[in-house]
């Protein structure tokens, strides 16, 4: 699939976890490739099951076969993106345009934190209205993070 291909935005569905998990693995991996992102699957399984037992909303961006090639957790009463995701190979595509879009109706107000080392995620948070809150420390990795908000 190219980022040129159209992609739709639908809930969850249980049968979607593996493709999920792959494209959580294939885009950190592409983020920071200094990290074994695929050690750390058993905890993103436990944190996406935190989030979905928390009543985080999770979408899927989908493809024209309905191949997940990203996704969000948001939390409406908390006003929180737990999670956005989308495969390297749509870099570019309108998924995650359409993604925080959606988090953003959803919700109404967002906060979210982003590592400091991923400009491209500051850039996209940033390009879609998320103001810088505070500088944070990221307590499993220990690395430098920032809040933002939205509105």
């Amino acid at each position: 699939m190219s980022p040129s291909d159209p992609v739709s935005l639908r809930p969850f569905a249980p049968g979607d976890l593996d493709q999920i998990e792959a494209l959580w693995v294939a885009g950190w991996q592409a983020t920071m490739p200094d990290i074994d992102f695929t050690q750390r699957l058993p905890w993103f399984r436990e944190h996406m099951a935190s989030l979905m037992r928390d009543d985080y909303a999770v979408t899927c961006a989908v493809d024209a076969a309905d191949h997940v090639v990203g996704f969000t957790a948001v939390s409406e009463s908390q006003g929180h993106l737990a999670q956005i995701a989308v495969h390297p190979d749509q870099w570019g595509s309108d998924a995650a345009d359409l993604l925080i879009v959606a988090a953003k109706e959803r919700a109404g107000q967002l906060t979210l934190d982003v590592n400091q080392e991923n400009p491209r995620a500051v850039r996209f948070y940033e390009k879609h209205g998320f103001r810088r809150l505070r500088a944070d420390v990221n307590s499993a990795s220990g690395r430098p993070t920032w809040w933002y908000g939205w509105p």
